[in-house]
């Protein structure tokens, strides 16, 4: 088979996080229906698939990242059939659909976790999680160091009915969500069935929730720096061998189906080299790009990661998955504006603020590049509205458990997560028919709304449906990047095809080669300005 026919080799994918897209309900959280009546948007703007973060039947301890039933809807979000509704809607518009899987971790209510629980120390159904006897003379300590990436301990002493303590579980995010043993056949032969269920429902690909933290090293030694959240100091936690047994394995469900599917990394790992090693030919598919996310906004950098990106992963034959934003991070509106603009955190009203004005031009050029590169790309919703990260949240309102495991020394996840904004003189921005929104939406989203943004010359969305449909026709998913010469260090400067790329990130307004203008971040003439990309088809 053609390397051209595997769509997610080139794709750009659009990432849906139900509770903030549209609400269909009126109970001011998005869901199902309200993504299927939007569908026809994410046509209009030229994006190929989306990916559909969580809504599992879920106590919502970490917004549906804590599952507790994989093929259920839980009711936040509309009905079972929604889901397939859905699927079938999609594809009916030719929009291929990705789905989320969780393996690292359960929910605490789980039918699963709730057996072990009550099955009791030594007993089988403790065997699917990972549960020890603590240390000290009554079992008082921790098994080990290891901290939850939320903050505080990873684990929790479970006590019996009567009060009395007795052994500990491992959680490496919320309490609420208990780690799955993997070297259990019974959590592996499970996770085969999940991913059956969902294909036989229609769905193209799963992006995978901690996909480098499901084996943990045996022994579970101490760590010896503390985890961060989305951090890549390894530990005996995170990238273990192991993990790509797991992933062969997923691979060979999926392989005998007819279609093309997509198994997607979330992998926070040190080195691109070992991120290269989640897509090997009988592994998965993508893997995010987070270097690139997370580089800051600087020439050197940009082409440094580009480079080391195109090679690792040319190496074992798989394309590049670039990423600027996401439901984790800083919206990256907000992340170029800041001093320091590799700092994905969220910030909050006491905090420095970003200068969004800076931020959206650097945005927009960051996003030309990124969409020229060879490769697949993921586009987080509203960015292509130019969405601010919501900075100023009062913190009464805040519900990532980020904010209450640290100790509210982190505000968390909530600012990037804000509902969207469709109609600017409707109540709520018409993300809801009530008005109702589960966050408060900032007054600077009015103006970016859709409605004032859709077909508006020079608006951010038009920037974006110009630029994916270029991507389309100039067939930049599929080319290969050379890079240019003579334009100073502070400019990322490559050809794909017969598309020329220029990037001013830092420097001096740069005097453009002759050639036709095809798009550009900001208006030129015959100079690009600082923090601006271009692209050309030179003469």
């Amino acid at each position: 088979m053609s390397t051209h026919q595997h769509w997610w080799r080139n794709a750009v994918i659009y990432q849906i996080y139900p509770r903030s897209f549209a609400d269909f309900s009126g109970d001011g959280y998005g869901d199902l229906p309200g993504i299927i009546e939007r569908l026809p948007y994410l046509t209009q703007l030229g994006v190929d698939a989306l990916w559909l973060s969580p809504f599992y039947l879920s106590p919502m301890a970490d917004a549906g990242y804590d599952v507790a039933d994989y093929t259920v809807v839980d009711p936040l979000f509309g009905k079972t059939a929604d889901a397939h509704e859905l699927i079938a809607r999609a594809h009916d518009l030719q929009l291929k659909v990705i789905i989320d899987l969780v393996p690292n971790h359960t929910s605490d209510e789980h039918e699963w976790f709730k057996a072990a629980v009550a099955a009791g120390p030594g007993s089988s159904e403790r065997d699917m999680y990972i549960f020890r006897d603590g240390k000290g003379e009554n079992g008082e300590l921790p098994p080990n160091n290891w901290s939850s990436v939320f903050g505080s301990s990873g684990w929790t002493r479970l006590k019996r009915p009567d009060g009395t303590p007795e052994q500990w579980y491992l959680h490496l995010f919320d309490v609420k969500q208990p780690d799955l043993n993997w070297n259990d056949e019974r959590v592996r032969a499970a996770f085969d069935d999940v991913l059956r269920h969902w294909v036989d429902a229609g769905v193209d690909g799963f992006r995978v929730d901690v996909a480098h933290g499901l084996v943990k090293e045996p022994g579970l030694p101490d760590q010896k720096v503390m985890t961060e959240l989305l951090g890549t100091n390894m530990g005996p936690m995170w990238d273990q061998d192991g993990v790509h047994e797991i992933y062969r394995r997923w691979h060979g469900v999926l392989e005998p189906y007819d279609g093309d599917r997509a198994l997607v990394a979330e992998a926070w790992v040190p080195d691109l080299d070992r991120l290269a090693l989640y897509v090997r030919p009988d592994e998965m598919q993508q893997a995010f790009n987070f270097d690139f996310l997370t580089a800051e906004w600087d020439a050197a950098t940009y082409r440094a990661v580009i480079r080391e990106s195109l090679a690792a992963n040319e190496a074992v034959g798989a394309p590049t998955t670039w990423v600027l934003s996401n439901h984790d991070v800083m919206r990256h509106a907000s992340r170029f504006g800041r001093l320091d603009t590799g700092d994905r955190n969220g910030a909050g009203p006491e905090d420095p603020q970003p200068d969004n004005e800076l931020g959206l031009r650097r945005a927009k050029a960051g996003t030309l590049m990124m969409l020229a590169l060879p490769g697949s790309a993921y586009v987080y919703q509203g960015e292509e509205l130019g969405l601010p990260e919501h900075t100023t949240i009062p913190h009464e309102f805040r519900q990532d458990p980020v904010w209450e495991r640290s100790g509210h020394e982190r505000v968390g996840r909530d600012g990037c997560r804000i509902p969207m904004p469709w109609t600017a003189d409707a109540p709520g921005l018409g993300f809801s028919p009530s008005g109702k929104t589960w966050l408060p939406q900032p007054e600077s989203y009015r103006d970016l709304a859709v409605d004032q943004q859709v077909d508006v010359p020079g608006s951010t969305w038009s920037l974006y449906r110009d630029a994916l449909a270029l991507r389309k026709t100039r067939a930049l998913g599929d080319g290969e990047l050379s890079w240019l010469e003579g334009f100073g260090g502070n400019v990322v400067a490559f050809s794909n095809g017969d598309v020329t790329v220029l990037t001013n990130v830092s420097g001096d307004p740069v005097a453009l080669p002759e050639g036709e203008i095809l798009l550009a971040s900001t208006p030129v003439d015959d100079e690009l300005p600082t923090d601006a990309t271009v692209w050309l088809r030179r003469n």
